[in-house]
């Protein structure tokens, strides 16, 4: 599971872009919290110190405790961050209220470790995803899905059902999804490909020569 991290949020009226800007200007993230059978909250958060929360995180699909004012709290889902498409600023985030029994869908980094029989054999190893959506309770939520190459040769595939599932997480892909393969080097190929043309041109050569054998006798 992974761990909750703690944020202090504080509260912010609805207001227009200018005063949305000025207060990014002024170190905070706007952002809402909705969900959960309440009425949505709107707040602002330390620029900074959510940067530096992510910054821990191996994604941006965590679970945060909203520290709020008075004392209370809220357990919440990061859903998603805005961010600039230039500076890389953060714009807005948006957190789902959620329980110990509400049910949340994310997407997670996929880690593969191990090193693959068929790399050592002069393969190479190619992922094809490198995030997955998963569904599970929030007690449940995992850092990283990991996937075992260990055992892949080449011409061998890593499929969804094969990687390290915790209890209680499911993916949404089906089980015969491939992420990662074994696949033959380009250089191996090519030699591949000079030797498949070297032999036809010796089956070609030898044919040439039965004919020219066949016309002599003629």
């Amino acid at each position: 599971m992974s761990k909750t991290e703690t944020l202090k949020a504080e509260p912010r009226q609805r207001t227009g872009s200018g005063v949305l800007k000025q207060m990014r200007r002024d170190g905070y993230v706007p952002s809402v919290v909705y969900g959960g059978g309440v009425e949505n909250l709107n707040i602002k958060l330390n620029e900074k110190s959510f940067r530096d929360l992510l910054a821990r995180s191996a994604s941006e699909n965590i679970l945060v405790t909203l520290e709020l004012e008075g004392g209370n709290s809220q357990l919440a889902f990061l859903k998603d961050v805005q961010h600039d498409a230039l500076s890389g600023q953060m714009l807005h985030a948006d957190f789902l209220a959620v329980s110990e029994t509400t049910e949340i869908t994310g997407t997670l980094p996929v880690e593969l470790v191990g090193e693959a029989i068929g790399v050592k054999g002069g393969g190479q190893l190619e992922q094809m995803i490198y995030d997955i959506e998963i569904t599970c309770m929030p007690k449940d939520l995992p850092e990283v899905i990991e996937g075992d190459v260990t055992e892949l040769d080449v011409g061998d595939t890593l499929q969804v059902g094969a990687l390290s599932w915790p209890e209680g997480v499911k993916p949404t892909l089906d089980d015969d999804v491939v992420v990662a393969m074994v696949a033959k080097m380009r250089v191996a190929l090519d030699e591949e490909e000079e030797l498949e043309g070297a032999e036809l041109q010796g089956e070609g050569a030898e044919g040439e020569d039965a004919e020219a054998s066949e016309a002599t006798e003629d």
